[in-house]
């Protein structure tokens, strides 16, 4: 059980160790990778050619950072928008793209967070979202924030940010855009419009906390300024629901997102939802591993 929309995953500086690229041939599920061309060799090292694509260098040159200053960095909207591109010559109506430091998948029930080797919890993923005609983007929560002491979490919840792991619809009107925060961008700007979002926490992604992998954002941008920046551009795009604040030792952005709260989700007219449950072929095996994917 695969997917019907393809996956992307832009990377940068992560050739040695590819993630989220490694577990989904685990799970047997296809995926192309977008890598700048300098480094196109590097990664080839780890990965088969065939799964590489070489960004378009007028990705970087026009994408909108937001910040109208001389930094040249760009961070990973370049190549998010590429990949939305890419989607869309091949035909496809949705595209998947995923951090590149996604260790594995899980399901999540009776708050048990068991991993996933399969990649049906796309399909069923992708099989819910099309029963619904105004959800612009989808996507899983993080494994860190279900289970243990969470508990009594529901399927999903609307209308809130959709990050690292994102179904969009090809069709809206929206591109990746900012230096940083791109993901909650993306995601204010759509439902500030009136579509709707929605956040699958029946399925999970091991999404590797900031600045504990090198390379990617943790080498362009963290590493050396913090985390204020990030946040302040975030206030500067969505002033009006967004503000600054510090936490835990370091900057933080915080939203309010109760001004989306109904937003619905719209059914398509005539849609017939076949009885019983549906478990996309999927089996509870139990293992004597204890390493997670």
């Amino acid at each position: 059980m695969k997917p019907r929309s393809p996956i992307y995953i832009p990377s940068k500086g992560r050739y040695e160790n590819p993630i989220t690229a490694k577990h989904l041939d685990l799970m047997n599920v296809p995926y192309q990778v977008i890598v700048e061309e300098p480094e196109f060799d590097l990664y080839a090292r780890s990965l088969s050619e065939d799964k590489l694509l070489v960004l378009p260098k007028k990705y970087l040159d026009e994408y909108d950072t937001f910040w109208k200053d001389n930094d040249p960095r760009k961070g990973p909207g370049g190549a998010r928008n590429y990949a939305w591109d890419h989607s869309i010559a091949q035909g496809h109506d949705k595209h998947w793209v995923m951090d590149d430091n996604i260790a594995g998948f899980c399901r999540f029930n009776r708050n048990e967070r068991i991993n996933c080797r399969s990649g049906a919890i796309f399909r069923a993923s992708e099989d819910f979202v099309d029963r619904y005609e105004n959800i612009a983007m989808s996507g899983f929560e993080y494994r860190f924030f279900a289970g243990g002491s969470r508990r009594k979490k529901p399927p999903y919840r609307t209308n809130t940010r959709i990050y690292s792991c994102n179904l969009i619809r090809n069709d809206v009107p929206y591109r990746w855009r900012g230096r940083y925060n791109e993901d909650t961008d993306l995601s204010l700007r759509m439902l500030k419009d009136g579509w709707a979002t929605l956040l699958f926490q029946a399925f999970l992604q091991n999404k590797l906390r900031t600045s504990t992998m090198r390379g990617g954002n943790s080498a362009e941008f963290y590493d050396g300024e913090g985390t204020k920046n990030k946040s302040q551009m975030l206030v500067d795009m969505h002033p009006e629901i967004t503000s600054l604040v510090f936490r835990y030792g370091r900057w933080h952005h915080e939203v309010d997102y109760s001004s989306f709260k109904d937003n619905p989700l719209k059914k398509i007219p005539g849609l017939e939802i076949p009885d019983g449950i549906n478990e996309y072929g999927m089996k509870l095996v139990k293992t004597r591993s204890k390493n997670y994917g």
